[in-house]
């Protein structure tokens, strides 16, 4: 959870007021969306768990959509953050491959509500939200073909890859998110055989 501000005088620039308020909305967002879906979130719910006032909220958001769309492109950083900077990121194909699915689902199953976000609320935020879902998925098909050179062969392994981790991650089932890793690899070296 994110911590709240100390009340008063607190020396405090206005941008690390607005971030820390952000910060607390999103993880507001995400817990609440965990439990109750998108639809069944409202944003005086996502407010009273952030401890964030309506008037704060609607200063840097027009709508619960918008919030989610920016509470989506923060998650998308975080995951693109912990891949790329994976050991062994920088490496040959298999091994950038195998570090970069580590990260991804270790990040997920560290954080399970905004892996909600990323995969699973997201069918339910609106057109917005599922193009950026589905810019991101192309992002790693992209990724994946530069590393194997198989462009139709990226876009069925990146659509299994997410059909597996959005299934486990929708039961609850973060062990089985994180257990996916050594069959993965496993079927990408006998791709990469072949």
């Amino acid at each position: 959870m994110v911590s709240r501000l100390p009340r008063g005088r607190h020396g405090l620039t206005r941008e690390q007021v607005v971030g820390s308020q952000r910060e607390r909305i999103f993880r507001a967002m995400a817990e609440t969306m965990a439990r109750k879906g998108y639809a069944g979130t409202s944003v005086s719910g996502m407010l009273r768990t952030a401890g964030v006032s309506r008037e704060t909220f609607y200063e840097q958001f027009s709508s619960k959509e918008e919030c989610f769309i920016a509470a989506f492109e923060a998650a998308v950083g975080n995951v693109l953050g912990a891949v790329r900077d994976a050991p062994g990121f920088d490496g040959p194909p298999l091994e950038r491959f195998e570090s970069g699915l580590r990260a991804y689902l270790d990040t997920l199953a560290g954080d399970p509500a905004f892996a909600r976000v990323l995969l699973i609320e997201v069918y339910a935020a609106g057109p917005e939200a599922m193009r950026r879902r589905a810019a991101l998925q192309q992002g790693f098909v992209d990724a994946v073909d530069e590393a194997f050179g198989d462009r139709f062969g990226a876009e069925a392994f990146v659509a299994a890859i997410s059909s597996m981790v959005t299934t486990r991650l929708a039961v609850g089932d973060l062990e089985g998110l994180r257990a996916l890793h050594g069959p993965l690899i496993d079927l990408a070296r006998r791709w990469l055989a072949s």
